[in-house]
């Protein structure tokens, strides 16, 4: 079997450096680290009293971990609001989570070297968990400050939608 039929002349895996994520609608800005999507199904083992030494498993309850978002400090306020709708620090009593909006659907986009849409994920009922507004600060150091959401999802999915393009080739320029 090919690892991609619409590029069966492809041998090289998809590379991890092309991707963005969206809420609300908007792509949001200067996103450049996002862990990986994660499942873990929950091992169920039983033995009958009357059953030979081994036990027998099923899968039980599903858990979705939770992934990061990290990106360069900037004046962008995406993180910050967003995590403020779990908790407002000084709101009024009663008012210090948004019930109605802290939860979002995200939308994790993956493309190839060529920057072509390959696949793409549909993150459910996600929540901020996790902010950090400011990394640690060195005086003495020379390092991007970054800004980090722990996002808590209640599931995902690949969008069928997204299919594999046909890559482009260069074509030769004579001289």
């Amino acid at each position: 079997m090919a690892m991609f039929p619409a590029n069966p002349t492809r041998l090289d895996p998809l590379k991890n450096f092309k991707f963005r994520i969206k809420w609300d609608n908007k792509y949001v800005a200067a996103v450049s680290k996002i862990s990986s999507l994660k499942r873990t199904t929950e091992v169920i083992t039983f033995r009958s009293g009357g059953d030979p030494s081994t036990s027998i498993s099923s899968p039980g309850k599903q858990k979705f971990e939770p992934i990061t978002c990290e990106r360069g400090l900037t004046m962008d306020m995406t993180f910050h609001d967003w995590a403020g709708l779990v908790w407002n620090y000084g709101a009024a009593l009663g008012s210090e989570v948004s019930l109605a909006n802290f939860r979002k659907n995200l939308y994790l986009e993956f493309y190839n070297e060529a920057g072509q849409l390959v696949m793409a994920y549909k993150l459910y009922r996600c929540w901020v968990s996790e902010y950090h507004a400011l990394p640690d600060l060195d005086a003495g150091g020379n390092a991007i400050a970054i800004e980090h959401i722990k996002i808590e999802t209640e599931g995902w999915e690949r969008d069928p939608s997204v299919t594999e393009p046909v890559e482009p080739t260069l074509s030769t320029v004579s001289t």
